[in-house]
């Protein structure tokens, strides 16, 4: 979900004080910031002009090539991983930087495809003043510019030299390769290494002022089917003829409705088909047909939704109270419910809240407000969850933008920077101060 109030932002950069309470380094990465801040527009164009939807490979892989060029000159080795033949995506990036190996072990987590394919009319970033609309400018392409940008910074103050930091940027973040577990194995497999996590998704917003994200929930699809004998339906409800789907689906869906609900915790209901019979596809039902007449007893009904939970455990825990429902069939009928392996929860923990602290201390000395800790119930699934069960992180490092996933997608420049500064100054401390046992 995306928040976006820009007024306040330029009151912000009129009364930022002189930076006093700053390092002679941290100053510099100020500067520098301030001093690529057209070159880093421009970078930004041609990100969001080059199309790199989920499933156009090339694009993918040209994004990754881009990024690849901006990171090598910092002294990042970088590598891609195809995955074409392996989960049907196109791959992911990832880049190591080695530090002194005495400071936190840092891993940044973006992702380079959009949800806007090659057939998509929306393909062109365009700017008006701070804000530019284009296609991913949000969500993502935003935030590996404002990841580059303070990588820059840390070189140019020389505090990059001492960092440990990983990169692991995903070609799929839209639309997940299958089988999952392969698909994010290489991020599992950074976040063992990492100490924090630093996922670069849209800043968030709320009433003109910046708020920090430690959790999201995670989302899970769920397919519904209910079975029946038909029939004519006069004999509806009858020992004989039973219900029929319609009545056993629209039974569930309702239970749903009044048994389940809880804190931090949706469950959407998206799409329903039923009557004779129901022609849809097997998996990620998103559309279908379904025929019927008013005097004919159902005989296949589908539904499907997704649940939102804020802990693996709460999701397990629907899920199974969801099963339950299920099978207390009407008579005549039979019913199943199949979930998704979908996107695991990033609950709130105090080694994030306490990172969240850490950023604002940075905020204190840029002369920034202090950031709020925003609801999870506003933030939706993300990489950063897969790495959840074995570092700390913080969510919303990139962009602030609004209307993500949708033609006219925007994002505020003036956020682009001030978010490179603050990850720049953030990342510097990090870099130095001891590892805690993991």
């Amino acid at each position: 979900m995306r928040y976006l109030a820009f007024p306040l932002f330029a009151a912000l950069l009129s009364s930022t004080p002189a930076l006093a309470a700053l390092s002679p380094p941290e100053r510099k990465m100020v500067a520098s910031v301030d001093a690529h801040t057209e070159g880093d527009i421009a970078l930004l164009g041609r990100m969001v002009d080059l199309n790199s939807g989920s499933r156009n490979f090339a694009g993918v892989k040209a994004m990754a090539d881009l990024m690849r060029a901006e990171l090598e000159p910092l002294g990042f080795t970088v590598s891609w991983t195809p995955m074409e033949q392996v989960t049907g995506r196109a791959g992911h990036l990832i880049a190591e930087h080695k530090g002194s190996g005495r400071g936190s072990h840092m891993l940044l987590i973006g992702h380079m495809d959009t949800v806007f394919e090659k057939d998509s009319p929306f393909q062109t970033m365009t700017r008006k003043g701070d804000i530019v609309t284009g296609p991913g400018v949000d969500d993502m392409k935003g935030g590996l510019v404002v990841m580059i940008a303070a990588l820059r910074a840390m070189k140019d103050a020389g505090t990059l030299k001492a960092a440990d930091i990983h990169i692991i940027l995903s070609g799929d973040e839209e639309s997940v390769g299958q089988p999952q577990h392969k698909a994010r194995a290489a991020m599992i497999e950074q976040a063992k290494w990492a100490d924090t996590a630093f996922e670069f998704e849209g800043l968030a917003n709320e009433g003109g002022e910046e708020i920090g994200s430690i959790a999201r929930r995670g989302s899970i699809s769920w397919r519904l089917s209910a079975s029946a004998k038909s029939g004519h339906s006069s004999g509806v409800f009858s020992d004989g003829a039973g219900f029929g789907a319609n009545y056993e689906l629209v039974r569930i869906v309702d239970a749903f409705r009044r048994e389940l609900r809880e804190p931090n915790l949706t469950y959407n209901l998206g799409l329903i088909l039923g009557g004779v019979d129901v022609t849809a596809t097997p998996t990620d039902t998103i559309a279908g047909s379904a025929r019927g007449k008013p005097n004919i007893i159902a005989a296949q009904a589908i539904a499907t939704g997704d649940i939102r939970a804020l802990s693996n455990e709460q999701a397990e825990r629907i899920m199974s109270r969801m099963r339950a429902i299920v099978a207390q069939h009407l008579a005549g009928t039979s019913a199943e419910i199949v979930f998704s392996e979908g996107y695991p929860a990033m609950p709130p923990t105090p080694g994030s809240r306490a990172l969240l602290g850490k950023l604002n201390g940075v905020n204190a000395d840029l002369g920034l407000p202090k950031m709020a800790e925003l609801d999870p119930m506003k933030r939706g699934a993300g990489d950063i969850a897969f790495a959840a069960p074995y570092t700390d992180g913080l969510v919303g490092t990139g962009i602030a933008g609004a209307g993500s996933h949708a033609e006219g997608e925007t994002a505020s420049l003036s956020s682009m920077g001030r978010q490179a500064k603050r990850n720049a100054i953030l990342f510097s401390r990090l870099a130095v101060a001891p590892r805690k046992a993991k």
